[in-house]
């Protein structure tokens, strides 16, 4: 006998109308500190987060300076649950509880701040995760033998392992998702968190990214691709962005979280709103395995897409956090992307700043952090300086503004800032966030 077919489902109502999605929550763990104000306090201040590699595991490699966060984060957690988290779980546990706690909800998780757990979700971006985990427990074999082997180095080597942190610690079971896309993976988590939240699947996430690959085999690689900036601290800046004797990025670790809900419950709950997550756009290069497309043709798409997501055009275009890593070929292609993307007009007025001078590349943390800067950058009416020698020696073929010396103010006029991601493999990302009154 044939059953009756299942009656129509009624959608929700935001599968019709997309929600407008708004940032509540700030949390970061970098080179220049653990919490977002001393993040935002280095930046504006210009200060650097590059050290010297000291350890001996760095000795003898051609590059040995990163920026590296200056506190064991294991010395932040109770022991036995830093046993069980690695390197790059513990910076995104960190700055991911410092933007649930910001974003005014319980430190206790879901339930105590009076959420329903189901519609809560997690979005990381990570390339690796932690490297050092995989390489110890292959050490551990070879010198030891199979029982030598923790039975933690899975769990603890795969890179999903800081989402699922995040849900443990703050009981979020709505999703935990993890996205890797090279360098542009964490602008891609929060992106697609963006939609996760519009389209009714969730009402609040956590998304940002972590990343712990300062370790010998990953500098190791970097330098032998000719990637990494050869210039010892003695000769001040090694990180460049923009400027004229620029020579390559340097490697970095941290993580950064936003914390993102429908405008509609961030209202009910009274929470404050740092600024709206407008829209996000990606592309592809097709053009190479690590280079990029010196056109900028791809990053150009990137932009584009995220301007037509977030129903703006270029005139509302007031600051662009740049990605700008310091290498010859990428600070010049995204240049390229960006004046074709704002015109001439638009690229004598739009404000460029880039990070990467205090900080290093994040890896697939940098997504997440440079979106927490560009949030406060928006929310304080404050641009903070590129550092690195652009001051003096800004590369004449770049043709933006880019801002050195001191902050300067957010432009009056128009309401958007864009943030950018570019990855290994031509994988392009850009957040635009806008300005709310």
């Amino acid at each position: 006998m044939c059953s009756k077919p299942d009656a129509p489902r009624t959608p929700h109502p935001s599968t019709r109308h997309p929600r407008r999605v708004v940032v509540t929550g700030l949390g970061a763990v970098t080179p220049l500190g653990v919490g977002v104000p001393d993040l935002w306090r280095g930046l504006l201040e210009g200060r650097c987060g590059i050290r010297e590699l000291t350890g001996t595991e760095f000795a003898g490699l051609p590059v040995r300076v990163a920026g590296t966060v200056p506190v064991d984060p294991a010395d932040l957690f109770p022991r036995p649950q830093a046993r069980r988290m690695n390197r790059a779980a513990q910076f995104g546990l960190l700055a991911a509880r410092e933007a649930w706690r910001d974003a005014g909800l319980a430190e206790a998780g879901t339930t105590a701040s009076g959420l329903d757990s189901n519609r809560v979700g997690v979005s990381v971006g990570a390339i690796l995760g932690d490297a050092s985990v995989l390489v110890g427990g292959d050490r551990r074999l070879r010198d030891g033998g199979p029982r030598a082997v923790s039975p933690l180095t899975t769990p603890m080597t795969v890179p999903s392992q800081t989402a699922s942190q995040i849900s443990l610690a703050l009981r979020i079971t709505g999703e935990a998702r993890t996205v890797t896309s090279a360098c542009a993976s964490g602008t891609e988590a929060i992106g697609q968190a963006i939609d996760r939240i519009r389209y009714g699947h969730v009402d609040l996430a956590l998304a940002g990214g972590a990343e712990a690959v300062v370790t010998p085999a990953i500098m190791a690689s970097f330098a032998a691709m000719r990637a990494l900036s050869t210039r010892p601290l003695t000769e001040g800046f090694a990180s460049r962005p923009f400027a004229k004797d620029r020579d390559g990025f340097v490697n970095g670790e941290g993580a950064g979280f936003l914390v993102l809900e429908s405008e509609d419950h961030a209202r009910a709950r009274g929470a404050r709103v740092y600024c709206e997550a407008a829209g996000w756009g990606l592309s592809a290069d097709a053009h190479h395995m690590a280079a990029p497309d010196p056109t900028g043709t791809g990053v150009a798409l990137a932009l584009r897409r995220a301007l037509r997501d977030a129903d703006a055009d270029p005139g509302d275009i007031v600051h662009i956090n740049a990605h700008a890593t310091s290498t010859i070929d990428g600070d010049l292609a995204e240049a390229n992307a960006l004046r074709a993307v704002l015109g001439t007009l638009g690229t004598a007025r739009v404000p460029v700043t880039a990070l990467k001078g205090h900080l290093g590349h994040l890896q697939g943390a940098a997504g997440g952090v440079e979106a927490v800067a560009t949030a406060l950058t928006l929310h304080h009416g404050t641009i903070p300086p590129t550092i690195g020698g652009a001051a003096q020696q800004q590369d004449d073929a770049i043709g933006l503004d880019v801002v050195t010396g001191d902050p300067r103010p957010l432009p009056v006029h128009g309401d958007l800032a864009l943030s950018n991601s570019f990855g290994f493999g031509g994988h392009n990302a850009v957040l635009a966030l806008r300005r709310t009154a």
